[in-house]
């Protein structure tokens, strides 16, 4: 894949080589990240955060990788407080929008409206998650989040076993996940969710045409027995019909410490896209973990900024200028490195 000027939209995009590249360049920006160093090598570039879904981390951590890079953000979360109020199609927003700005990052709820959108932007265009489709980004992050995790135990993705739990008929990262470690060999699925939340067919199949081992269960215990990830993910609450339907799946799948405990392995990671739902009804990932050294959600966050940086400095054909552009920090920064 040339990534410069491309739109990010999907995962399909990718080929193995492509997503090694974007994991290199995300370790080349952690003195950036984690401030030990200064780049301006995007100084005078606009970003153009168009977020209509509710969101913290990806929404954030956009502008702050593109601010990191010395680029400048808009934002816009609100569909209220634009002109698509007022009827303006995807299309005319583009072609205004990408007059504005140098690249996009956009949410919508409509599965493949980011893909519209980029049809008539004059600028490249990120998918930040279109409804229950994709969310390529938060993939990528994932996977390098893998990669990192299996590194400390000596180990690769290729030969991965992961365990995906709860709500995948309607969790996009865990659709666009699946899609990325397709693209490695001999990966062991274990797909857990609660009947009627299965994950899509056409991702099962695509797996098993791969040549992956895809197991398929309605029990969280028997599924996370023997594999090196857990991955979990909260009920999809708003792609159900209504809060009563969504209410029916909430809570049936829960990993605490004394379940980790009993059925997990002592080396396995517990990897969750956030956020996860901590009220008493859900708790699909106990509050009790935040003390397991195995817990890697918060890692993940801090790899999000590293891998869209990446992103950034690829589409807009910086990768090799970014260094040239380095200066000291010059302020207290705290502790930066990963957790």
């Amino acid at each position: 894949m040339d990534f410069v000027g491309q739109s990010i939209l999907s995962v399909d995009q990718f080929e193995r080589a492509d997503v090694e590249r974007v994991f290199d360049i995300a370790d080349a920006m952690a003195p950036y990240a984690h401030r030990t160093h200064i780049t301006r090598v995007l100084r005078g570039a606009i970003l153009s955060n168009m977020f209509f879904e509710p969101s913290t981390r990806t929404r954030i951590s956009f502008g702050s990788a593109f601010n990191l890079l010395g680029g400048e953000v808009r934002e816009t979360t609100e569909i209220r407080e634009t002109s698509f109020a007022k009827g303006e199609s995807l299309q005319d927003t583009a072609r205004v929008l990408s007059g504005y700005s140098d690249i996009v990052v956009m949410r919508h709820p409509q599965p493949g409206s980011v893909s519209a959108f980029a049809g008539a932007s004059r600028v490249p265009v990120i998918n930040g998650g279109d409804g229950a489709n994709e969310h390529p980004s938060q993939a990528l992050l994932d996977l390098y989040t893998v990669r990192k995790e299996m590194a400390v135990l000596g180990r690769g993705i290729d030969g991965l076993r992961i365990a995906l739990v709860g709500d995948l008929k309607y969790g996009r990262a865990v659709h666009s996940l699946c899609k990325l470690l397709g693209l490695f060999s001999r990966v062991a699925f274990n797909l857990a969710s609660p009947p009627g939340l299965e994950a899509p067919p056409e991702i099962t199949e695509r797996l098993q045409t791969q040549g992956h081992v895809v197991q398929q269960s309605h029990h969280l215990e028997r599924s996370i027995h023997h594999v090196d990830i857990v991955y979990v993910t909260r009920t999809q609450e708003e792609r159900f019909a209504s809060p009563a339907e969504a209410n029916r799946y909430r809570g049936l799948f829960r990993l605490n410490q004394a379940v980790y405990t009993e059925h997990c392995e002592p080396n396995t990671v517990i990897m969750h896209p956030l956020p996860r739902d901590s009220r008493s009804e859900a708790r699909e990932l106990d509050d009790d973990l935040n003390a397991n050294p195995n817990l890697a959600i918060f890692r993940q966050t801090d790899n999000g900024v590293l891998v869209r940086m990446a992103l950034f400095a690829m589409v807009l054909d910086v990768v090799d200028q970014v260094h040239q552009h380095a200066m000291p920090v010059t302020w207290y920064t705290g502790k930066r490195t990963p957790r």
